[in-house]
């Protein structure tokens, strides 16, 4: 469990870009990284086999995922994050110590139990990305090591019209919950940050807020 506990109280980043995107080239998603990471990240949240690889580079944790090259428009439909067995065995192979999957109750090919068990298979640990409290405590029951609130707001039935992180679901999931909660989705502020330590979350995950400039422009 030290990968786990090497997390705790601390900032992980995500460090990811759409392939449309000019962040995305290798170099500029390098350069990121090695930001971030002199910034004080305690572990990378990256997208894809090639910025995993490249991820393991600087000797932190990698929570590797995998995503299509771009959201079909039905996505508040669909499961995109990790969701077979070979996108769990490519990110493993290119040394992820974590994969992030979707755990949510949305239609699916390949179940969470599976993957999970695939997970576990190559000794490494599960994160599962929900919606929902229900989705949290059966992702947890199904075995998965950490639970993260990725997806709140992301799903066709957790909609929201608000810019805030899901710190009600997070209150929720740690109280219940004996594995690691992560807070990740619209966290813009430290203070944010702060509140969700406070809430009992093990580590929080920051993306947009630090690493898409597009976003923060528009912001």
């Amino acid at each position: 469990m030290e990968v786990l506990a090497q997390l705790k109280n601390k900032i992980v980043v995500s460090v990811q870009a759409m392939p449309d995107e000019p962040l995305y080239k290798e170099e500029c998603m390098l350069a990121m990284m090695e930001s971030v990471v002199q910034g004080g990240a305690c572990a990378l949240r990256v997208a894809g086999t090639r910025d995993t690889k490249n991820a393991k580079s600087f000797g932190l944790t990698v929570i590797g995922l995998t995503k299509p090259d771009k959201l079909p428009d039905n996505w508040l439909e669909i499961v995109y994050i990790t969701p077979t067995l070979e996108d769990v065995e490519k990110l493993i192979k290119a040394g992820a110590d974590i994969v992030a999957f979707d755990g949510t109750f949305r239609k699916r090919e390949c179940s969470v139990e599976d993957i999970i068990k695939k997970i576990h298979s190559y000794g490494k640990f599960a994160m599962a990305d929900v919606s929902t409290f229900e989705e949290g405590l059966a992702c947890a029951e199904f075995g998965a090591d950490m639970v993260s609130t990725t997806l709140s707001g992301y799903t066709s039935y957790s909609l929201t019209k608000s810019d805030e992180p899901d710190f009600e679901l997070l209150a929720k999931l740690t109280k219940k919950l004996k594995v690691p909660v992560v807070l990740e989705g619209r966290i813009w502020e430290p203070k944010q940050v702060q509140k969700a330590f406070e809430l009992g979350a093990w580590c929080v995950v920051i993306g947009s807020a630090i690493t898409r400039p597009q976003l923060i422009t528009q912001r």
